[in-house]
């Protein structure tokens, strides 16, 4: 048992996580066992699964954020209004290449509707936006990679 822990995440308990997610109406669940915790969502919500990571192989990855995010940060005129990126991966402005954005500068959006994708792990996780209101900066450029935190656009 202790060798399929340090392989890799139980995909079957995933599936059961969505599928109760789906039967019960829910938007979100999240189960914690000894060290491992997964949350599972739906609603245009990311979808991420956590599970704790030895000091020696989050060293340099957290160290790279820390230097990559206060770097971008000055970029937004006004941080508190900045949708910052809720994962690590490759943002897409638009649903397919050569496609429409979702948004452009001067878009109006409304709370929960796409502004972005991003890709993370062969997987597309609709970004949404946390408010509504005018798209006033967008930040990143179209498949660009993005690290956690990095503000991606500025809805005022």
């Amino acid at each position: 048992m202790a060798d399929n822990k340090k392989q890799g995440i139980d995909q079957g308990l995933i599936r059961d996580l969505a599928n109760i997610l789906n039967e019960t109406d829910l938007t979100e669940i999240e189960v914690e066992q000894d060290e491992l915790r997964i949350r599972v969502s739906r609603a245009g919500t990311p979808q991420y699964v956590s599970a704790p990571v030895p000091a020696a192989q989050f060293a340099a990855p957290a160290a790279a954020a820390a230097v990559t995010a206060p770097a971008a940060a000055p970029a937004a005129r006004d941080n508190k209004n900045a949708v910052t990126a809720p994962m690590v991966g490759t943002a897409y402005l638009a649903a397919a290449p050569g496609a429409r954005p979702f948004v452009e500068v001067g878009s109006t959006v409304q709370e929960g509707q796409t502004i972005l994708i991003i890709e993370a792990m062969k997987t597309m996780n609709q970004i949404p936006a946390p408010r509504s209101g005018k798209v006033v900066e967008i930040l990143v450029a179209d498949a660009a990679p993005v690290e956690y935190g990095e503000p991606l656009i500025v809805i005022e």
